[in-house]
């Protein structure tokens, strides 16, 4: 028999499909500090690795995958094969790698072959670098990954048996089953996009077909269609097929929580507890703080960056709840990077008379801490002065958490000892992980601090209860402030508001808030987020709001990205108030502008007064925001207290469509 003629072929970028399976037993029995520790450590990884920090070429992108098969399938493309080689070994050595193990992966380069005519005349180098058949084999070659939300991979073969062997056939029939299949592949061009990968030599098969879509059934059809014709039903064999969807690395920890997550970057969404560690917390953002999951209708058949949404194929109830966190993602620097299932040191034993150790060691119920609170004792044969610094510094990291009461160094009998206390034993279990850390730790004991007063145990609004939620509302906007973002709650409402200041381009602002805005409203959560300006001047505010601090102070990070913010003048000192919602009877427009200048005259002789503006909603000039800055609250509240703010707020019923809304900002 003759020697057939093997087509040419050119190959670009080298590819690894990793598919990987949670071990989710693992994951679930793992401490929640081990858990946000490897979450963090994988969205470096996957944010790292989509940035191209390891590479000047290729791409990278992470998919679920639904099914048995697996649950996460890391996609790499990389220039060379030692590129690809480095990128699965460093995975390996994430600690969220140390919860998965490898279900299936496939390597391969991506490749084009000269069947056509216009092919083998490129390959014969009679074609123009820029001309449109150059630049389409280019893009075959090195292809940017799909937006699309859709991914479907399978390999297969061609097949070698005595009366169907794709290989004993001539140059010229093959080159006629080509044509004919990729004429139907051109019918489904704007529907589906594919990546061919040779890899003979390289895998088990001898092609990796990639597709993506925003409409599965788009893939369905064309993948049917291609049964029927005889280059397929004669002569291909097929692999297993893996389906997923594609998400952005924040999303992480939301695709192993089970929820429903966006496509897109784009539709990051806010507000888990603000006691998670900072890097676990805004990666977590899809939970919204109310488990919501998306509309009831939504089927999944969209583009990414539009409303539809999906489940993830696993997930328990229990990581549906938030859960504490205790301290910046900076005192996890040691963690090891073994590639194994990550260190979950820091458990203690659980002891009864914790109530007589902190006594013991000069701490007493209702200066140090109240009933009902956690306390962890930690014995260190370090010496207490050496500890103090370190655990000042650790004390500080925690006040970031409105769970935290206390944590201190105590010395007695010359033994050391570290003592944190919290208001709950699931904080308190998770800073046992970073107290852990500390030098000389010998023993470790925690216990339940009595139980809670009755006013607390039965819901009632104690003096204590108060005081908690005025030390969260006080912690979490000294947080948000040093990022420039004013925050604080309307009085005697629940909702929560942000306000952002921005130095950029008002229409460049108003596109990224439109898109921002459309991800919130997904949430149960967010009451509004809006853009106001002042026509007088080039101040433009972004105002949110929250039914939730926890939700509030999670969408912060995402108000802190939009272009050109700035901090508020006065920062630093002084007290600030927002009176925002000024939903004004459009015939009234023009009064009550009138008598925001009367009042903004009286304004000027109040003792303590700095600035008062008056912005408008960039998409309804009816809605007004008013944001002024006093020295200090004592005069902000004397003008609120004045017969001139009374007389304004009984004129304002008769021109305000609705009731607006007051924030106080110490």
């Amino acid at each position: 028999m003759d020697q057939r003629t093997p087509p040419q072929t050119e190959e670009g970028w080298y590819v690894l499909h990793d598919c990987r399976r949670v071990d989710w037993d693992a994951w679930r029995d793992a401490p929640q500090r081990a858990r946000d520790r490897a979450l963090a450590d994988g969205i470096d990884f996957f944010e790292g690795y989509e940035a191209l920090a390891d590479a000047e070429e290729g791409q990278t992108a992470v998919y679920t995958v639904m099914g048995h098969k697996a649950d996460l399938m890391i996609l790499h493309l990389r220039p060379t094969m030692a590129d690809l080689d480095a990128a699965e070994r460093h995975f390996e050595q994430t600690e969220f790698a140390g919860y998965t193990e490898r279900a299936y992966s496939y390597v391969s380069v991506t490749e084009a072959s000269g069947y056509t005519e216009k092919a083998r005349a490129y390959f014969d180098g009679e074609v123009d670098d820029d001309s449109g058949l150059a630049e389409y084999i280019q893009g075959r070659l090195h292809p940017d990954v799909p937006d699309e939300e859709f991914v479907c991979f399978y390999p297969m073969n061609k097949r070698r048996e005595s009366d169907q062997n794709w290989y004993d056939m001539s140059f010229e029939e093959r080159a006629a089953h080509i044509k004919r299949h990729g004429d139907i592949g051109r019918g489904y061009g704007g529907k589906v996009n594919q990546m061919i990968c040779g890899s003979i030599g390289f895998d088990d098969w001898e092609w990796g077909i990639t597709l993506w879509s925003d409409d599965m059934t788009h893939v369905k059809e064309l993948l049917t269609e291609m049964r029927f014709d005889p280059s397929t039903s004669r002569f291909a064999e097929f692999g297993p097929f893996y389906v997923g969807r594609r998400f952005a690395p924040e999303a992480l920890p939301a695709v192993l929580a089970g929820h429903r997550v966006p496509t897109d970057e784009s539709n990051e969404t806010v507000a888990v507890s603000d006691e998670r560690p900072a890097h676990a917390a805004a990666a977590d953002a899809q939970t919204a703080g109310s488990g919501h999951t998306g509309d009831a209708d939504s089927h999944g058949q969209v583009h990414p960056g539009s409303a539809g949404e999906g489940d993830h194929p696993h997930g328990d109830d229990a990581a549906d709840h938030p859960t504490s966190g205790a301290a910046d993602e900076e005192s996890d620097d040691s963690a090891a990077r073994s590639g194994g299932r990550p260190d979950v040191s820091g458990d203690f034993e659980e002891v009864d008379d914790a109530v007589g150790r902190l006594s013991r060691l000069g701490l007493g119920e209702g200066e140090a801490y109240d009933a009902g609170d956690y306390a962890l004792v930690f014995h260190s044969s370090a010496d207490a002065e050496d500890l103090a610094d370190e655990v000042s510094e650790l004390g500080e990291s925690f006040d970031h958490y409105d769970r935290h009461v206390t944590t201190t160094v105590r010395a007695q009998s010359g033994q050391s000892y570290v003592v944190s206390v919290w208001t709950a034993k699931e904080a308190a279990e998770t800073a046992a992980g970073f107290l852990d850390d500390l030098d000389g730790i010998t023993e470790r004991v925690g216990g339940p601090l009595g139980e809670p007063n009755e006013g607390e145990a039965d819901g009632g609004e104690s003096d204590a209860e108060d005081g908690e939620t005025a030390a969260s509302s006080q912690s979490i906007r000294e947080e948000l402030d040093a990022e420039g973002v004013y925050a604080g709650q309307p009085h005697g409402e629940d909702v929560y508001a942000l306000v952002v200041y921005s130095e950029a381009d008002r229409e460049t602002l108003a596109d990224e808030v439109s898109g921002l805005r459309d991800a919130f409203d997904r949430y149960d959560t967010h009451v509004r987020t809006t853009i106001y300006h002042d026509t007088e001047s080039d101040t433009t505010a972004v105002a949110s709001l929250w039914d939730t601090e926890d939700a509030a102070g999670t969408a912060s990070d995402y108000l802190t990205d939009l272009p050109g913010v700035v901090r508020q003048q006065g920062e630093g000192d002084g007290f600030g108030t927002m009176g925002m919602f000024y939903t004004v009877k459009p015939e009234h427009r023009e009064d009550f502008v009138d008598k925001f200048d009367t009042v903004g005259s009286l304004l000027a002789d109040m003792d303590g007064h700095r600035e008062t503006v008056l912005l408008a909603n960039h998409d309804d000039a009816n809605d007004m925001f008013i944001a002024s800055q006093w020295d200090s609250k004592e005069d902000a509240m004397a003008f609120f207290r004045s017969d001139a703010f009374s007389d304004t707020v009984s004129w304002g019923r008769d021109v305000l469509a609705d009731r607006p809304r007051h924030v106080f900002l110490a």
